[in-house]
């Protein structure tokens, strides 16, 4: 079973998420913030990190730094879940190595076609 940490600050929308993911054979961890999920991943190993851009203190971009700096983290693919999907936005998010990018609100089939694909790439 593949793992997933979500890193979301909306509790609604990580809920959701979570469930959903779990009804899809995913086991999940959830954070609440930036700071939380890089707390998380010390100590649990995961296959995918979801995160979400905008966020208080640490922002998704920020995230994706910390994690890309560290050799033991830098492989997990990475999936950004953002409601503001302004091209110029994304660009920056793929052109920071982002293995996917899921639009909030999403729907159930987008976000798991996203998923399963950026768990299908090689790193």
């Amino acid at each position: 079973m593949k793992k997933i940490l979500i890193i979301e600050d909306v509790d609604d929308i990580r809920e959701n998420a979570s469930e959903l993911l779990e009804l899809n054979d995913f086991e999940v961890l959830t954070a609440h913030s930036g700071e939380e999920g890089l707390n998380t991943l010390k100590n649990n190993p995961v296959d995918l990190i979801l995160c979400d851009i905008v966020m208080p203190g640490m922002n998704g971009y920020k995230v994706l730094e910390e994690i890309r700096k560290n050799t033991d983290l830098a492989k997990i693919p990475f999936v950004y879940m953002s409601a503001s999907v302004q091209e110029n936005e994304k660009r920056e998010a793929l052109s920071m190595g982002i293995d996917g990018f899921i639009q909030k609100p999403f729907f159930e089939e987008d976000m798991l076609k996203v998923i399963k694909s950026a768990l299908n790439k090689e790193h």
